[in-house]
């Protein structure tokens, strides 16, 4: 009896060493996760070693991390370990939190289940989904938020998750919220660090004399690449127009933005260039702001990108360059369907970055403006000079000769003394033009050909019945001479009213562009083409002045598909 008990005593003991050793040991693993977690700084391997120590600590064969989305109800990440990339693939898009993983997205609290199917929130598997039983949640805190949670499934060897199991998970999920916190944190340091190297590249740009569009080109491609954003779009404000245009776009599908006309009313860009404020944006391409634009509503139906604004996009942020009454334009950044929404900490430097922008369009207009006085102060000089040095020395010669005419006797010699005398009073003449010329300062403001040419197309939508969709790309205010832009002008107003009176449209596409060599002005509508008999006064007008600039003028009208009108000029050497 004695021998037996003391067997049994034995026993026991090594069966609390075995345990105490048991607990030691997954005290000891899970000492060894949370260093393995705090080790790492980067958000995406802090995330990867979260997963595979839960996996670890609790002998689980699949373990999953949520993340919860900014809306705070569904999932916005999902990683997994156990489950092949191939497996992966065959299931389709990852869960956004429905069923069991939403039942503790709605309720952060530990959750333990010997048979995942019976739970009511149960919704069953997708196709080719490993099969699931046992089951595990832990939620993961970061300063009292919720990041997302923890899921392990199939406990190795048939058992169930118990007590201990979800105090270790727990623990570890404890860890996890301080290692997700510190890669924030280490990852915010880095993006200020990058936008601080990038605004001491643009103060560098800005001292050292680079042109307008070189900053901004600059502006727009660090804030673009420091936000992961896919698009970034500068727009200006066209003058007395209530509409903006875009000047620069970097990015996915840039050229079907560059150049397009969008009214400051009802749209996301022209609200934050009107409020002078940051305006956020979860998807550009559904926004309501961005429905009341300059194009057609039967042209956005048609989803091509260059009639439909930010198609395809998804988050957004629009912010103003400059403050209060001095906004001169907005910076736009876009990233991909599917991305995160644009942070205010993101926010904030951006505004820094719009303000070295102002500064940019600032100090391009004062450098224009010194250039332009310098060179009104040059033709004064060279006015003055030819005023009183070479014209009073043509008419002192002129006086000269006329008093020798008359002592000369030879008929020939009088006359071309004469004729010599009328030439230079012709020479006098042309030079006082000249002086008149250089004197005189022609007022641009308001006369720009971007703001004519919206103009144009503004005053023709009441004949038209609706709004033609508008691009404008180039340098167009300062690369076309006045001339040009003049018949430019006259040529749209022909084009547009031939189109309200005889083509029976209800969509026109207005397209003026210039490389620097060419301007290139395209009008199409989808009416019913040209008739034959019809009066061909205005073409053939429209025509003449293509070709009294060296230019040509065509005309395109296939069957059931409107007319097209593209006149183009050269402008390199004029």
């Amino acid at each position: 009896m004695v021998s037996t008990e003391g067997a049994r005593l034995r026993l026991l003991q090594e069966a609390r060493l075995n345990a105490a050793r048991g607990t030691l040991d997954r005290v000891h693993s899970l000492l060894e996760a949370v260093l393995s977690v705090g080790r790492e700084l980067d958000l995406e391997q802090v995330l990867r070693s979260i997963v595979e120590a839960a996996a670890a600590l609790v002998e689980a064969e699949y373990a999953a991390l949520g993340v919860i989305g900014p809306d705070g109800k569904r999932l916005s990440d999902f990683l997994t370990v156990g489950v092949s990339d191939e497996q992966n693939a065959q299931i389709g898009h990852f869960p956004e939190g429905h069923g069991i993983l939403g039942e503790l997205i709605r309720n952060p609290e530990p959750l333990r289940l010997s048979k995942l199917s019976e739970h009511p929130a149960s919704y069953g598997f997708p196709p080719h989904h490993p099969p699931m039983n046992t089951f595990l949640g832990v939620p993961i805190r970061v300063r009292d938020q919720v990041f997302g949670n923890l899921y392990l499934t199939e406990k190795r060897g048939g058992a169930q998750f118990d007590e201990e199991d979800e105090s270790v998970l727990s623990a570890l999920a404890v860890a996890a919220g301080v290692a997700i916190d510190n890669a924030h944190l280490y990852e915010e340091s880095r993006r200020r660090e990058r936008w601080l190297r990038a605004s001491a590249e643009i103060t560098h740009s800005l001292l050292s004399g680079s042109t307008r569009s070189e900053v901004l080109s600059l502006i727009a491609k660090r804030s673009s690449e420091i936000t992961a954003a896919a698009l970034a779009v500068v727009a200006i404000p066209l003058e007395k127009t209530g509409t903006m245009t875009v000047e620069l776009a970097i990015g996915q599908e840039a050229e079907a933005y560059r150049g397009l006309v969008l009214p400051v009313q009802g749209t996301l860009v022209g609200e934050a260039f009107s409020t002078a404020a940051p305006i956020t944006s979860p998807d550009v391409s559904q926004d309501v702001r961005n429905e009341t634009d300059v194009l057609p509503a039967e042209s956005r139906e048609r989803g091509s990108l260059d009639l439909a604004p930010f198609a395809g996009l998804g988050p957004a942020v629009a912010v103003p360059i400059g403050t209060g009454d001095s906004v001169r334009g907005v910076v736009l950044l876009v990233r991909k369907v599917g991305e995160t929404v644009f942070t205010e900490q993101e926010t904030e430097p951006l505004q820094g970055f719009a303000a070295q922008a102002a500064v940019a369009m600032e100090l391009a207009e004062r450098r224009s403006n010194a250039e332009q006085v310098a060179l009104l102060e040059d033709r004064d000089r060279i006015a003055r000079d030819l005023h009183d040095l070479a014209i009073q020395r043509l008419f002192a010669t002129g006086m000269t000769l006329q008093s020798a005419g008359r002592l000369i006797e030879h008929p020939q010699a009088s006359e071309r003394v004469l004729r010599a005398i009328d030439d230079l009073d012709e020479t006098i003449k042309i030079i006082r033009s000249t002086i008149f010329g250089l004197r005189a300062r022609e007022s641009a403001r308001g006369q720009s050909l971007r703001a004519r040419v919206v103009r144009v197309v503004g005053e023709e939508v009441p004949a038209l019945g609706f709004p033609p969709s508008l691009r404008m790309e180039g340098l167009l205010d300062t690369q076309v001479p006045r001339e040009t832009a003049d018949h430019v002008v006259a040529v749209l107003y022909e084009a547009l009213t031939n189109v309200a009176r005889h083509a029976h449209a209800d969509r026109a596409d207005v397209a003026l562009e210039t490389d620097g060599r060419d301007v290139r002005l395209t009008v199409s509508d989808n009416g019913v083409g040209i008739e034959p008999e019809g009066r061909r006064s205005g073409l053939r007008n429209m025509a003449e002045r293509a070709e009294r600039l060296g230019g040509e003028m065509k005309l395109s009208c296939p069957p059931g598909s409107g007319t097209t009108l593209v006149w183009h000029v050269p402008i390199a050497t004029q």
